[in-house]
């Protein structure tokens, strides 16, 4: 396997003794990423002149500027107009230019998540219960403190333990953020509403802008993954489903007459390069109390869990199972940059961006190339003597670093005064749509809902060779139900001042998976019920190589090709499915 050709100098294969402890060496993560990566970085650059690059870049810079003018507008109300557009952009091109130069992991998306405005816009309730004067200071040590706390966690090699994150928690995970997104979506909706600048036939308009945003792009991208025309004019459709969307619906919104008089809301803009408030860019962050300086050292602790499991997750889900990658990743090297950017961010007053969940795994499936494949197989002679049907197969991914930079100047781009003028031209309301497709795309092929249609499906019309029915009902219910309760304790947290705390319940769902499911579960059960979210060696050497909980496990075992064959194309990426390329 690919990843035995790079390097096992850094896996726990036949350690011994205090070679197990890789907290007794403190760096060799971080160098032995350095190792494997460094002979690719021509590679990366060479492997990029493509088609598959180019539709990467246009689809993968409005994939990543629509969700973070959308998390903007959320933080730019609840945080006293302190995080504006600039910032917001800022930050992105930040990330971006940083990971597509140093970074390990080049096809990881790193920007602004809905999960940081939640963190920034909590915290922003706590300190304006106290001081809200130092809220800027404050912020800057929260980043200092993390960056800090990252730098730490990437040279005692720590992040070794997202080895063991497998479905149970990705899963979890990702059907939580589709469900803060929906209601970040439905939220944005209401404030029309309540603003007492609008009306409310603006408020309904942002209804139908939002509602058939959604609808278009999901059904471009239903249409690629469908068999209708060609296989050329399905990629067209499905490559550029946010841009056709986002041209014909902030067309829309400007038609003449009574559309164009209705006042919805529209996307707030500042001077070029500069700072929403009129401050410098480099926050004055010595001038906070050195209490406060400590108090900000718990907010960090948070963040930096919250990083270490978003971004790192993030990374896997960019290289999991169902893309045939072929170059090693490199977890503790770009846990080490992430500090980099959030040390930057802090002192600059930007959100801390970090690996982006629905973004990453989308930026590596418009990189990847397909086939369609008609399959045959008998049925019974009495009736039709073959059933065909298509399927898709991922033959190669052109793993690369250009789209990501390249992204990351045309987020400089817009940062200027047209471009800037232009996003002041588009509806609110089209950001409410955004949160639907992202928070749709994680919750639609999340597994906890795979299981649990299967759960409510009609027995004659599951197949005979369902892994699930294997495992008992009561047993699928028990799995499912834990993880449930997990996101509800998430999202229940996350609607109340003591949202900071939910980065806590979600890292807890690694030990819960190791330590308490074993006993729960068959081994298995557990192994037709949960998988590794990425088994690729070249992959998993950079965490030490693939754990002891599923060691040798084959998803083919069980009767799939992949774990669930709608699952595998992942949040956002139904596009992908029949394209030929």
């Amino acid at each position: 396997m690919a990843g035995q050709e790079f390097d096992e100098g850094y896996t726990y294969k036949g350690a011994r003794g205090w070679r197990r402890y890789r907290m007794l060496r403190p760096g060799w993560g971080m160098y032995h990423d350095i190792k494997r990566r460094f002979p690719f970085y021509w590679s990366d650059i060479r492997d990029a002149w493509t088609y598959r690059t180019v539709a990467s870049i246009i689809r993968i810079y409005f994939v990543n500027l629509l969700p973070a003018v959308a998390y903007q507008l959320d933080m730019y109300r609840r945080t006293g107009e302190f995080y504006g557009i600039n910032e917001a952009l800022f930050a992105s091109a930040l990330a971006a230019v940083v990971f597509s130069i140093f970074a390990a992991q080049p096809l990881t998306i790193v920007g602004i998540t809905g999960l940081i405005s939640l963190f920034n816009y909590t915290t922003f309730d706590i300190i304006q219960m106290h001081a809200p004067e130092w809220y800027p200071q404050f912020m800057a040590w929260v980043g200092i403190w993390a960056a800090i706390l990252h730098w730490l966690t990437a040279l005692w090699n720590w992040c070794d333990y997202m080895r063991y994150v497998t479905d149970f928690s990705s899963d979890s995970f990702g059907l939580y953020v589709g469900i803060i997104y929906m209601i970040k979506g439905v939220e944005e909706l209401v404030y029309q509403f309540r603003d007492p600048e609008s009306s409310r036939s603006a408020g309904f308009l942002s209804c139908l802008i939002a509602i058939l945003y959604f609808g278009s792009v999901y059904f471009l991208e239903k249409l690629g993954a469908g068999t209708v025309w060609n296989a050329f004019v399905r990629g067209l459709f499905a490559d550029y489903a946010f841009p056709i969307a986002t041209l014909f619906w902030v067309g829309f919104a400007h038609i003449p007459g009574e559309l164009k008089d209705t006042d919805v809301a529209w996307v707030p803009i500042t001077r070029t390069f500069h700072p929403t408030q009129p401050r410098n860019w480099v926050i004055d962050f010595w001038n906070l109390p050195v209490k406060w300086v400590f108090v900000a050292l718990p907010f960090a602790f948070l963040l930096t869990l919250l990083f270490y499991y978003d971004h790192n997750v993030s990374s896997l889900t960019a290289q999991a199972r169902n893309f045939p990658l072929k170059k090693p990743g490199g977890f503790h090297w770009d846990f080490f940059l992430l500090g980099v950017t959030t040390f930057i961010s802090g002192i600059l007053g930007l959100p801390m961006p970090n690996g982006l969940v629905p973004q990453a795994p989308v930026h590596t499936d418009s990189l990847t190339n397909y086939k369609t494949v008609v399959e045959v197989f008998s049925a019974s002679e009495s009736e039709n003597p073959e059933i065909r049907r298509s399927a898709v197969k991922a033959v190669t991914v052109v793993e690369q670093r250009i789209s990501h930079f390249i992204m990351a100047l045309a987020l400089i781009g817009t940062m200027t005064g047209p471009l800037l003028r232009v996003l002041h031209t588009m509806p609110v309301a089209v950001f409410s749509g955004v949160f639907f497709v992202v928070g749709w795309g994680s919750i639609e092929t999340n597994g906890i809902v795979e299981k649990l249609l299967f759960l409510m499906k009609e027995g004659r019309f599951i197949q005979r060779n369902h892994p699930l029915l294997q495992v008992p009902k009561t047993k699928i219910c028990l799995y499912i139900g834990i993880q449930i309760f997990g996101v509800a304790c998430s999202v229940a947290i996350s609607q109340t001042v003591a949202a900071i705390g939910f980065p806590v319940i979600i890292t807890a769902l690694i030990p819960i998976r190791t330590r308490i499911m074993p006993k729960l579960f068959t081994q298995h059960e557990l192994e037709i019920m949960d998988d590794l979210t990425a088994n690729n060696e070249a992959v998993l050497a950079s965490l030490g190589g693939e754990p002891k909980l599923l060691a040798g496990r084959k998803s083919e075992d069980y009767g799939l090709e992949h774990k669930y064959s709608e699952k595998s194309r992942g949040s956002m990426r139904q596009r992908a499915g029949s394209i030929h390329r």
